[in-house]
Parts: C-alpha cells; sequence; structure tokens
C-alpha cells in the first residue's frame, strides 16, 4: 500500500469520526422497548414513592434506579450513556401508557390541549438537552446530554402520572 493510499484511508477514518462526533450522543430511539427487569424496577420504586400516586418529588427519588447500578463503578462514558438510555426506555414507556390513558378520558377540546402541550415539551427537552451539549463540548458532552434526556423524561413521565392517578381515583 502506498503512502497516498493510507493517507487517503486516514483521511475518510478522521471524516467519519468527525461526522460521529457532530452526531453527539443518540437518545434512546422511541421504537425500542425498555427490558421488563428494568420496568419493574421503576414500577416498584415509583410505587413505594406513594402507593403510586406520587408527587413529583417523590417521584424523583426513582431517577437513576436503573442506570446507578448499570453503570456501577465502570464510569467509562459509552457505559454511561448505554445505562442512561436504559433506563430513559423504562421514562418512555411510563409517558407513552400515560398519555393514552389520559387521553381517553378527556374531551376532543382536552385531547387537542394535552397533544399540543406533549409536542411543546418535546421540543423543549430537545432544546434544553442539546444545549448542554453544545454547552460541555467534546466528551463530558455526551453523558451529560443523555443524564439531561434521560431527567428531562423522567420529570415529564412523573407529572403525566399524577394526571393517571387523579382519572383513577375519579373513576372509583
Amino acid at each position: 500500500m502506498s503512502v497516498g493510499s493510507r493517507h487517503m484511508q486516514f483521511r475518510h477514518l478522521f471524516v467519519l469520526a468527525l461526522a460521529l462526533i457532530a452526531v453527539g450522543p443518540l437518545p434512546a430511539r422511541a421504537g425500542d422497548a425498555p427490558a421488563a427487569k428494568d420496568v419493574a424496577t421503576i414500577d416498584d420504586c415509583l410505587c413505594k414513592q406513594g402507593k403510586g400516586e406520587s408527587s413529583e418529588a417523590e417521584g424523583l427519588a426513582c431517577l437513576m434506579t436503573v442506570a446507578k447500578p448499570c453503570i456501577g463503578s465502570d464510569d467509562r462514558d459509552r457505559r454511561a450513556i448505554d445505562c442512561l438510555n436504559r433506563e430513559q426506555l423504562v421514562w418512555d414507556k411510563i409517558i407513552n401508557d400515560s398519555y393514552k390513558l389520559i387521553m381517553n378520558a378527556l374531551e376532543p377540546d382536552q385531547q387537542a390541549k394535552l397533544r399540543e402541550m406533549q409536542r411543546s415539551w418535546i421540543h423543549t427537552r430537545d432544546l434544553t438537552c442539546n444545549f448542554w451539549y453544545d454547552y460541555f463540548q467534546g466528551t463530558m458532552a455526551y453523558p451529560m446530554s443523555a443524564n439531561c434526556n434521560n431527567r428531562e423524561t423522567a420529570r415529564r413521565a412523573i407529572f403525566l402520572r399524577i394526571f393517571v392517578a387523579d382519572i383513577a381515583e375519579r373513576q372509583k
């Protein structure tokens, strides 16, 4: 292999590496399903925080119940990001399940408001967590952004659960 072709290969790898860095951390994908044991871990925690009808403060005690043990003492960025994304899948599931329950209980005008509210929240979460990524840059940006996505998704899930609990109480 000539020096020129090696140089060309290096340039291609370098450009690929830069492109991957520019993309940033990949959040948990919407189509991914959380592991059953992760769902059970967070459900158990939420139920202990007020019989499933947790306030936001109580529910936030459950943040990192999957990610922290997963990360353990292995604090490498890639491991932390994977663990945070794994937990975020559970919070996403809670959001989706709660959203469906709430939508089914609302009148059409309120459904439109909930839909708009959720779209706004997604936009705000993405802007917020992308800011973390842009602010920190470098290798710290990836775990900081993943942590932001997990935290903000958990907060939203807990917020929606409050409405689910209220709907359940009204139906008694």
